[in-house]
């Protein structure tokens, strides 16, 4: 049934419609609901008569306020922001720097939530974004965006332009979000080029709390004005109520804040508000560590937001209604946690150290008072994280005490040492090898991050603190992406981390131990290419060490503890792979067999197969520990040094033995040969190439022939060697670029004894030497590594005999 008239016209007045090319409504009601928009202000300023600067009054704003006074507010407010234009002709303004015609996107009404492009007629002045209905004589203005240093645009996107064929600027201000569009992607670049102009004009943005946090440094010295101005602006003070703006200037939009990973994040200023949420319910929370724990983590995504946390503490810290009670407690538990973190800006920092001294000053016998001094003294120590706290530390850091790491030694009992927030791979290492009695072994000791697959030095540098997080969090732990249910949790091990000297290892020292589990570990990798009859031997010098003599009722390890597991599995037929269809038509046959009663008879014939191979593993297994055990026989009597000291002696007749081996790419020129997967062997002396199970090397090249080494990017090592150019495709360009630096500084604190001239020690000449028996501490290049270069002395002497 057709509508009426009358009810037609209602309907076009309501909705909006185009009239020979004027619109009509629907701008109307846009321009009225953008004033409702800008009648919600960030803060209520309201001066206090006549006593000056320090008298302002900052309060959040409420939801019971009258309406006229908060239109009078905003429009005081919007008059000293925007210059008002009369009905002049567009085309004469002279403040207009660019103008055009650009379609916006036009929200509907409650009924007709979709979004739309119109078409429009825009303006920007030095001051604002301003737009009209028409370009012609006269024309009303229907918005305006203000701009200032917080505001930000998006450059045009490509991936907008494929899905609606226009070229996207999108302007973000305080209250609104112009996302214009254009036909031509040089309109638009000039758009963007020119409010991004007017934008970087424009002086920065200072919000009171700023303007507070400077008249509080200026004035400390006068304790009657700063009592003043605690008393006469609550937001410096402690409320109960949320707020509606962060306390510090964030720039509007949502550039560059979405953290990688599962987590995602709206704009900065929402965030700040959500987080003050956040902090208000530690109040009442019994247990607050989880929620610490994702407000710590929320500042490790989005740094912006760790001074906003500082001061929004600061603020709940400060007069308190129940000093010292549990909620108040909580505030400065998660301070603590803050502390041992984030470092914050200088203005924030020494905004902070003043509230901990009046505090402290205030109560000083009090818990609070006690925070504080523990904060102080973290914020000299704290240079930032790589992960937050772990839910462990996080307990130990609210009641001001240490943490205990245990450490795994081979061959030795467990050692547990006590660490802070801040305590480094390099300080746990220096204090093991002084417990344990290394010192004035010639050999370099690290900590390893170890799991059952693989392990890796941990840098000496990195704080063990964050090294503990990844081992509270399978899934983010840096051994790689192994999933929970296939790799036990990780630990640390304190093994050697480079070989100087191992001829002269004492038998009975406990170096020699660490030694010979070491070795072992380098034998069931496969890192010792040597015959199965040696391993056997190997095997059950491993038994006589662990059991002493032959006996059925010792405790028998299992035969992958024991015997390079590769090794069997070397010995089962390769799987027979069927040559693919090479026409379409038998590729398509295949898939559809595949798909049904073929495809599951099929699955059953990999099923039987793959249980005929794990029978005959199990049959090699059982082949293989009979003879371990014929040989452990013969070895009646032998005591459990000896067993070891023969072990070694075995291991060491392979002559890459004191390197350590890494799987590489190897191909000779950037552009031309194929790759070569080969072992890259970094000793003391040499560095070496190895085809995987040869004992002998393809090459071997003295430090004094390398020219200069560096990693090319993340996953490639080059090495120059005289004329030649060797790249390294790998996974491990830190660990072989750190190793390299370890024996080349090991190397020249050895050259000064061959100078004619007397040297200082290297500890005293230099303080990035470490202490002998530790790795030394990661350079520079564990973040981007660099080229570095080692050019042989004159005279200088290699003695390595692959270089003579």
């Amino acid at each position: 049934m057709p509508f009426p008239g009358g009810l037609w016209w209602l309907l076009c007045c309501r909705q909006g419609f185009t009239l020979l090319r004027r619109d009509y409504g629907e701008a109307d009601r846009e321009a009225d609901g953008e004033a409702e928009e800008e009648e919600e202000a960030s803060f209520e300023l309201r001066a206090q008569g006549d006593q000056g600067s320090l008298e302002v009054s900052l309060s959040q704003p409420t939801r019971s306020s009258s309406g006229s006074e908060r239109s009078l507010l905003v429009a005081e407010e919007m008059r000293s922001l925007i210059v008002e234009k009369g009905p002049e002709p567009v085309e004469d303004d002279p403040d207009a720097l660019i103008k055009g015609w650009l379609q916006r996107e036009v929200r509907g009404g409650v009924k007709t939530p979709w979004i739309r492009p119109r078409k429009y007629w825009f303006v920007l002045t030095p001051d604002s974004l301003d737009y009209y209905s028409s370009n012609e004589k006269g024309a009303r203005r229907l918005g305006s965006l203000v701009l200032t240093s917080l505001c930000s645009v998006l450059w045009p996107d490509k991936q907008t332009y494929k899905e609606t064929g226009y070229w996207s600027v999108t302007v973000f201000g305080r209250k609104h979000c112009y996302r214009l569009y254009t036909e031509r992607l040089k309109e638009a670049v000039r758009w963007v080029c020119a409010v991004q102009k007017v934008i970087d004009s424009k002086a920065p943005v200072q919000t009171p709390t700023q303007l507070l946090m400077r008249d509080v440094e200026e004035h400390c010295g006068s304790p009657e004005v700063l009592e003043q101005i605690y008393r006469c602006n609550p937001i410096l003070r402690y409320t109960s109520s949320p707020l509606y703006a962060p306390l510090l200037p964030f720039p509007y939009g949502s550039l560059d804040q979405s953290a990688p990973g599962p987590r995602s994040y709206t704009t900065l200023r929402d965030e700040a508000v959500k987080l003050f949420n956040s902090l208000q319910q530690l109040e009442s929370e019994r247990d607050p560590v989880p929620l610490m724990q994702g407000v710590l983590q929320t500042c490790l995504d989005l740094p912006p937001l760790v001074d906003e946390i500082y001061c929004q503490l600061v603020k709940q810290t400060t007069e308190p209604p129940a000093p010292g009670g549990q909620g108040d407690l909580h505030y400065w538990q998660l301070l603590t946690c803050m502390s041992c973190t984030f470092l914050p800006s200088p203005p924030v920092l020494r905004f902070l150290r003043f509230h901990l001294d009046r505090t402290e000053s205030r109560f000083p016998t009090s818990e609070m008072a006690k925070y504080a001094c523990f904060i102080r003294e973290a914020l000299g120590k704290t240079k930032g994280r790589e992960c937050v706290p772990s839910l462990e530390e996080i307990l130990v850091l609210m009641r001001r005490q240490e943490m205990i790491c245990t450490v795994h030694c081979p061959g030795a009992p467990a050692c547990s040492v006590a660490i802070s927030s801040h305590t480094t791979a390099q300080e746990v290492a220096q204090e093991l090898v002084s417990r344990l009695g290394l010192s004035q072994s010639p050999n370099l000791f690290a900590l390893y991050e170890q799991s059952r697959r693989r392990e890796h030095p941990v840098g000496s540098a990195t704080l063990l603190a964050d090294v503990l997080t990844r081992f509270e969090n399978p899934f983010s732990c840096s051994l790689a992406g192994e999933e929970r249910e296939q790799d036990p949790p990780c630990r640390l091990c304190f093994k050697h981390y480079g070989f100087l000297d191992t001829d002269n290892v004492p038998r009975e020292s406990l170096e020699f131990a660490l030694l010979f589990e070491q070795a072992h570990e380098m034998v069931l990798r496969g890192y010792v290419p040597t015959s199965e009859e040696t391993l056997q031997t190997l095997a059950a010098l491993r038994l006589q060490s662990l059991n002493s003599d032959f006996s059925t009722h010792a405790p028998f390890p299992r035969l992958e503890e024991l015997f390079p597991p590769h090794v069997l599995h070397a010995r089962l037929p390769a799987p027979r792979h069927r040559p693919p269809a090479k026409c379409r038509g038998a590729r398509l046959r295949a898939g559809l067999l595949a798909g049904g009663l073929w495809g599951q008879a099929l699955a059953k014939q990999r099923a039987e197969r793959d249980q005929r191979l794990r029978g005959r593993l199990r049959e090699e297994g059982a082949s293989t520990m009979a003879a371990i055990l014929e040989k452990w026989k013969l070895l009646q009597g032998m005591g459990r040094p000896e067993a070891m000291a023969a072990y070694v002696a075995l291991v060491r007749e392979w002559p890459g033995f004191g390197s350590t081996l890494f799987d590489v790419d190897v191909r000779a020129s950037p552009v031309g040969a194929a790759r070569q997967r080969l072992w890259l062997g970094i000793g003391a002396k040499a560095v070496s190439l190895y085809k995987p199970g040869e004992p002998e090397p393809l090459d071997s090249f003295c430090y004094g022939r390398i020219s200069s080494f560096g990693a090319s990017d993340s996953s490639t090592f080059h090495i120059s060697v005289e004329d030649r150019d060797l790249l390294f495709e790998t996974s491990q360009v830190e660990e072989i670029a750190q190793l390299l630096n370890t024996y080349l500084t090991s190397a020249a604190t050895r050259q000064p004894a061959l100078s004619p001239e007397p040297a200082p020690s290297p500890a005293a000449s230099d303080p990035s030497v470490p202490p002998r028996g530790l790795c030394p501490a990661a350079g520079p290049w564990q973040q981007q590594p660099p080229v570095g270069s080692f050019h042989s002395q004159p005279g200088a002497q290699c003695g390595h005999a692959g270089c003579s």
